[in-house]
């Protein structure tokens, strides 16, 4: 069974958080105290992030390479643990993408959706496997020196935080075939032609300073999704809800109350 843990009372709603490539579960530490109010919110970690051990199902195939399809079979092996027929699922990053894969393949599983500094095509194959040697033949801290910028938007400021220094430790101890591996999944991942399947009421978040994953990738999800909203999210980078944690929390609950969140941009699906 994947790493992850579980937050909120027994019977609240259920929600699963996917983290981002290279970060753990507390990549969503700002946002679980709002969230468990209402929710039973399940935060997992990715193959070998966090405390998660390379093997569990995704990254395991026979050239230990991963898709995101099984990332996405690990994710509802974890609602099907919990009794959990359907679920929100809010993801950042490579998180997201496993949640577009979940919302276009499984629509009946997902109930509404965030889509946190993602993409549905996350750029040319070749820079991914180019990482995935790296890491493979370096290990993951060889990232670190540039990780901070591709971040935070306030690089310094940010990885002197608390919880930064904790994301950039999860990046430097992250096992590299699992950080590899999902580099692949990533590299072999795009959902454009399918996102008019998407159904389910969608968020989607754009820092406005991602240099990992620009603003336009947002609106491209944005145009794509039928029942979608996109908020623009400034001063924030690609962690924008750990440099901006009250806006992208503030939006999560927008969505699930039906409400307009706030720095939306007007831009909705026009699939």
């Amino acid at each position: 069974m994947p790493h992850h843990r579980l937050d909120g009372p027994a019977d609240g709603t259920p929600l699963i958080l996917g983290p981002s490539l290279g970060t753990s579960l507390a990549v969503w530490e700002p946002q679980v105290p709002a969230l468990t109010r209402r929710h039973r919110v399940l935060r997992y970690d990715l193959p070998g992030h966090g405390g998660d051990a390379v093997g569990g199902g995704a990254a395991a195939s026979g050239a230990g390479s991963a898709t995101v399809a099984e990332l996405a079979s690990r994710v509802l092996a974890l609602a099907d643990h919990h009794g959990w027929e359907t679920f929100r699922y809010a993801g950042i990053s490579l998180g997201g993408g496993v949640g577009t894969h979940l919302a276009v393949h499984h629509p009946g599983r997902i109930s509404s959706l965030a889509l946190v500094c993602s993409s549905a095509w996350f750029g040319e194959p070749a820079g991914w496997y180019e990482r995935a040697a790296l890491v493979r033949d370096d290990g993951t801290r060889s990232l670190l020196e540039a990780a901070p910028g591709r971040w935070f938007a306030e690089p310094e400021r940010m990885a002197g935080t608390k919880l930064g220094a904790r994301l950039l430790a999860d990046l430097a101890e992250a096992d590299p075939a699992g950080y590899a591996a999902c580099c692949e999944a990533v590299a072999g991942f795009d959902a454009r032609p399918a996102l008019s399947r998407i159904t389910a009421p969608t968020l989607i978040v754009a820092g406005a300073a991602d240099p990992a994953i620009p603003p336009a990738h947002a609106s491209e999800l944005a145009h794509g999704i039928r029942a979608s909203t996109l908020v623009r999210v400034e001063g924030a980078a690609h962690l924008a809800g750990v440099e901006r944690p009250e806006a992208v929390t503030e939006a999560l609950l927008a969505l699930w109350d039906g409400a307009t969140p706030p720095y939306a941009t007007g831009e909705r699906g026009r699939a």
